[in-house]
């Protein structure tokens, strides 16, 4: 292998994150060179839920990894849809960042000082649903764009607050403007925030063992448990879906701890569950709970909802 030709997207925080993996590969011994892409999902200034959701931003680069026009490419995992992509293989998936959401919001506000009818933007369904069912009197605005227009959105008093992922703002090194970092209990992240996913064609076992250096396993684990549960939910319902698995001590050695959120985006229901299951089978982890999340009731989320069949509280 000559040079390591590596995929990314053009965004600021898109080119922080594949100048890492590439730092990483060249302290590696490897010569790598950033191949610039543009997707669907840069050009577009339509919400992701009007544009094809977040695989708009990978197929771009996926279609470079299959043409031979880049070796590896790195995507953000909650960018890349469940379903495999015939001919490539996520090659290695790197140590995560912390994955919960934070609030930016004018004044140095925390979410229960906003006072009620302030706004806060946000893209995503998920957060939108929770953030909802909290019932704190806010207006919930949709918004498009990359990490400074949003916070703009917020400096020029257009909104009192936005909600971001933290991983982003902490590889930018602008963790200094988060005013509160949202406890999962309140706000659980989307499947895979937080991880990255290097990605290559599974027919290149050269490119598989030069990335392989960058794989975590504890990552791996975590991200294969959502990703395996959001897999599940998307076959039955269209519900916003949240979940969080995390790396425990059990008593007969480590165990996964996942938790999961499905509901309605108008935050009239927030259904949350809960299961722990073996380190070294992440997926039936994730299929297990997605089925209890469907049985008790996430299959019918996505359903019109009428006075007999809706319930007018939240069930938990």
């Amino acid at each position: 292998m000559t040079v390591l030709r590596l995929g990314t997207r053009r965004s600021a925080l898109a080119t922080t994150q594949s100048g890492w993996v590439a730092d990483q590969l060249r302290a590696a011994g490897h010569e790598v060179e950033l191949v610039e892409i543009t997707t669907e999902g840069d050009v577009s200034g339509g919400l992701l839920t009007t544009i094809g959701g977040t695989g708009v931003f990978a197929a771009a680069i996926r279609q470079a990894l299959a043409d031979g026009r880049v070796d590896v490419a790195v995507h953000s995992l909650k960018d890349l849809p469940t379903a495999p992509e015939p001919g490539l293989v996520v090659a290695a998936v790197p140590p995560r960042e912390d994955s919960r959401d934070v609030l930016v919001a004018r004044d140095g506000l925390t979410l229960g000082e906003l006072p009620p009818g302030s706004v806060i933007g946000t893209g995503s369904p998920r957060r939108t649903s929770q953030l909802a069912a909290l019932g704190l009197g806010v207006e919930i605005r949709p918004i498009r764009g990359n990490v400074d227009t949003r916070l703009r959105l917020v400096s020029s008093g257009e909104l009192d607050a936005v909600i971001l992922a933290r991983a982003g703002l902490a590889r930018l090194g602008r963790l200094d403007v988060v005013t509160e970092v949202l406890d999962p209990i309140q706000v659980l992240p989307a499947p895979g925030q937080g991880a990255l996913a290097v990605e290559c064609r599974a027919d290149r076992p050269d490119v598989i063992a030069a990335v392989g250096i960058l794989e975590d396993a504890d990552t791996r684990a975590s991200i294969t448990a959502e990703r395996a549960l959001l897999a599940a939910l998307e076959a039955g319902c269209t519900a916003p879906v949240g979940a969080l698995a995390e790396v425990v001590d059990g008593e007969e050695g480590l165990e996964l701890s996942l938790r999961a959120f499905a509901g309605t985006e108008d935050g009239r229901i927030d259904l949350r569950r809960s299961l722990t299951g073996r380190y070294d089978d992440p997926e039936a982890l994730g299929r297990r709970l997605a089925q209890i999340l469907l049985e008790d009731g996430a299959a019918d989320l996505d359903r019109p909802s009428t006075p007999a069949s809706r319930p007018s509280e939240p069930v938990s």
